[in-house]
């Protein structure tokens, strides 16, 4: 077997590990509470060395957020990868409402986000985690608008856009908040960037 193949297999093994020990760890808070489970008892539960937990998630808090990284490459790929012709905010406008369709057909979605709101380190973790991500998206908006770091309408863009999340997890508003936040965007965005005339 090559080694291509052999570090294949491992990635793959590693991957099913981590989603195990994050899936049961959402079933194990979701059925009892946070608070009210251990980190030791999770890895009980997924047949897992609490080290092979530690390993894959570097506290407990980071256990509910598995797809953390995941989320922020999709978010700045959207920016990055986007088709000519659009514009980072017409881009992100996209990706919001594709993650309010999306979360239409997650079933404990509204168990998830009541688990959150409802422990202190979870919302604190979360803040924190919504906030890497709007210094990442504004890193990359600089940089597409050819910026080696973030300016004050970069920054905006990143902090109104994601500002929206909290706002549209009850999915019944989503459209509409979406739609308006997102013209406020583009029209600053538009004004910003436009190119100067004498």
């Amino acid at each position: 077997m090559g080694t291509n193949q052999q570090l294949g297999r491992r990635e793959r093994k590693k991957a099913q590990t981590r989603k195990l020990i994050a899936d049961t760890a959402l079933r194990l808070f979701l059925a009892r509470g946070y608070d009210n489970v251990g980190v030791r008892e999770v890895a009980q539960e997924a047949d897992v060395a609490t080290a092979t937990l530690f390993a894959h998630f570097p506290s407990k808090e980071a256990l509910v957020f598995d797809q953390d990284d995941e989320q922020e490459q999709l978010l700045l790929d959207v920016v990055r990868e986007r088709p000519d012709g659009v514009s980072v905010p017409q881009a992100l406008r996209g990706w919001f409402q594709q993650m309010v369709e999306t979360a239409r057909n997650e079933p404990r979605l509204a168990q998830f986000h009541q688990l959150i709101d409802g422990t202190p380190a979870l919302r604190d973790y979360s803040a924190r985690m919504w906030l890497r991500h709007e210094n990442a998206l504004a890193e990359v908006i600089a940089a597409d608008i050819g910026l080696s770091a973030p300016d004050t309408a970069s920054r905006l863009v990143a902090r109104t856009a994601l500002g929206i999340v909290p706002s549209i997890r009850s999915l019944d508003d989503a459209a509409q908040i979406i739609d308006v936040t997102f013209r406020f965007i583009e029209a600053g965005w538009a004004a910003t960037t436009a190119p100067a005339t004498v």
